[in-house]
């Protein structure tokens, strides 16, 4: 009995697969239609030769918006997505900022260590200017020893 039912649903199956599939492909063939009427295309005065047909017009495309969606866990799902959205652009936008400041800050740094070393250079030169100025222009070793 068993092995009967098995057959029965599976043949049923199979005929149900069968015709969907002949269902299928029936509708997708019946919008093809060849146009078999030649029309005469008419002919210009000047050169003689056939106009070259005009396309049919084609309505302008229309955006087609969907309702809001009533489910509250669509709604939610949507105001998570855009919160996510709204988060990821700020925090881009703060470490952008703080790039830009980090950069100006070591640019600030660094010109400052310069102009250190500057005014550490010429303080080196005056205090050596100074010292040579006060004392004698002698020898520092006398050739003495103790």
């Amino acid at each position: 009995m068993t092995r009967a039912r098995i057959l029965l649903i599976g043949s049923a199956i199979a005929t149900l697969a069968a015709s969907g599939a002949y269902a299928q492909t029936a509708t997708q063939a019946a919008p093809v239609q060849v146009q078999t009427q030649a029309q005469p295309q008419p002919m210009q005065p000047q050169t003689m030769q056939p106009m070259q047909a005009q396309q049919p017009m084609t309505p302008p495309q229309q955006n087609v918006v969907a309702p809001a969606p009533t489910d509250p866990l669509v709604q939610r799902r949507n105001a998570n997505a855009q919160a996510n959205a709204e988060y990821r652009a700020s925090k881009k936008a703060s470490k952008a900022e703080l790039k830009a400041q980090n950069q100006q800050a070591k640019a600030q740094y660094k010109e400052e260590v310069q102009n250190a070393k500057i005014n550490r250079k010429a303080d080196k030169d005056a205090a050596k200017a100074e010292l040579n100025a006060t004392e004698p222009g002698t020898p520092k070793d006398a050739g003495l020893q103790h």
